[in-house]
């Protein structure tokens, strides 16, 4: 007996979308571990350009902000896939199309931190490597 392939359903993808803050918290608890309520999300996308969600059906399986400066700087957040959507794609479409929503308006540059072990995904989505400095506050 040959075994078939799962098939996906299209994933659909939403630039500044309305959706239960309670369900980013479960994905990012997921995705990242501890514990995530998403209550305190609102403030932050508040104050956010733009962010992008993905969606298989009803269910919430990425996410990704971008804040700013208000200027010609934009920053991509919290690139996060649900662990059994990864290796599908999903970020990259993220981060591409958090790129595009940027582009709108006076965004220039957008900037990405990530740890060493990220280095080919971001890579991948067109990113350079550049020299920066980070202070750790607390």
């Amino acid at each position: 007996m040959t075994a078939h392939p799962i098939k996906h359903r299209p994933i659909s993808y939403r630039i500044r979308a309305t959706f239960d803050f309670a369900d980013l918290g479960k994905l990012r608890e997921a995705a990242w571990g501890g514990q995530n309520d998403g209550s305190w999300w609102k403030p932050v996308l508040e104050r956010s350009l733009t962010w992008v969600t993905a969606h298989d059906g009803a269910a919430l399986v990425g996410f990704v902000n971008v804040a700013w400066d208000g200027g010609t700087h934009a920053f991509l957040l919290d690139t996060t896939v649900h662990p059994d959507w990864q290796r599908r794609g999903i970020g990259r479409q993220l981060v591409r199309r958090a790129a595009e929503a940027a582009q709108t308006g006076d965004v220039e540059w957008l900037h990405v931190d990530f740890e060493p072990h990220l280095t080919e995904f971001y890579a991948a989505c067109g990113f350079q490597t550049t020299s920066a400095g980070l202070l750790r506050l607390k």
